[in-house]
């Protein structure tokens, strides 16, 4: 008989519409494995573009944590609302999260904090009249970009004035605490969406129309991200790193915006690195 994706269907037709198709509740967590580590494609990408193309009426809730805080935190917040508000929970988690030292989390943020939708930047000491470049993330790609401006840094005595910030819960949108963040850096000229994933894939075209529709045409956004693709990976750890490094470099200079508007072919700013063609 025909093949059947079993889970895909499972997925789509009981788990994301469940309330409005079989008016039932479901708190179930989903924990995906979804990071670019530089292995095949099957280990890389948990089509998190799927989750986000099926968000709708507040169906369910989609994140991506970075710290062992805000997953302790999330899974509390989640059995707090199983009888209050149930929604089912998808949850991308990096592999190499587990033992990154950047990724821990002191006693105290454990014993009293709470989940935050957005984290900002705790990794620089930067005035936020300094500011001049937003990058917004999700996930483990935060703490390649820190890594990486913290050696910049050093090896050329400069004073940053780009900062990154985790959207750390995709759906809902943090759309108010994206705001109150816009508005806390009065000398912000540009604002770019860094995501590991192909530009068809991840977080894009989800993430852009709701960041536009905060800045107003106040400020250009634009976005660094591997290019359109086939597949959702290289499949080859040499490409990988090279590819990788591309885009924390992107994401720390500054580029020309102006120069590279229209180049997409959706009419969006296309500052994605080729990369190796077949």
């Amino acid at each position: 008989g025909d093949f059947i994706n079993v889970p895909q269907v499972i997925i789509d037709q009981f788990i994301v519409s469940a309330r409005s198709k079989w008016e039932q509740d479901s708190g179930l967590v989903m924990l995906l494995p979804h990071a670019y580590e530089g292995q095949g494609p099957e280990h890389s990408s948990a089509r998190v573009e799927r989750f986000l193309q099926m968000v709708a009426e507040d169906n369910m809730r989609i994140a991506n944590c970075t710290t062992a805080a805000q997953y302790f935190h999330i899974l509390r917040r989640q059995r707090k609302l199983l009888k209050l508000d149930p929604r089912p929970l998808i949850m991308l988690t990096p592999k190499s999260l587990l033992r990154h030292p950047l990724a821990a989390s002191p006693p105290e943020e454990l014993s009293r904090s709470k989940f935050h939708p957005l984290l900002r930047d705790n990794h620089v000491d930067i005035p936020k009249e300094q500011v001049r470049r937003l990058v917004l993330c999700s996930g483990k790609v935060y703490f390649d970009f820190v890594t990486a401006r913290q050696k910049h840094m050093k090896e050329l005595e400069l004073q940053p004035d780009v900062i990154a910030c985790r959207v750390e819960e995709l759906y809902p949108f943090p759309a108010a605490e994206v705001a109150a963040l816009l508005n806390s850096l009065p000398n912000l000229k540009e604002v770019v969406w860094l995501q590991e994933e192909p530009r068809n894939m991840g977080a894009w075209t989800y993430i852009a129309p709701r960041v536009r529709d905060l800045l107003r045409n106040r400020l250009p956004l634009s976005y660094i991200g591997r290019t359109r693709r086939a597949s959702p990976a290289e499949g080859s750890y040499k490409w990988h790193l090279k590819e990788q490094a591309r885009l924390i470099e992107a994401a720390l200079s500054w580029v020309d915006v102006e120069q590279a508007a229209g180049a997409g072919a959706d009419g969006e700013d296309e500052l994605a690195h080729p990369g190796r063609r077949a």
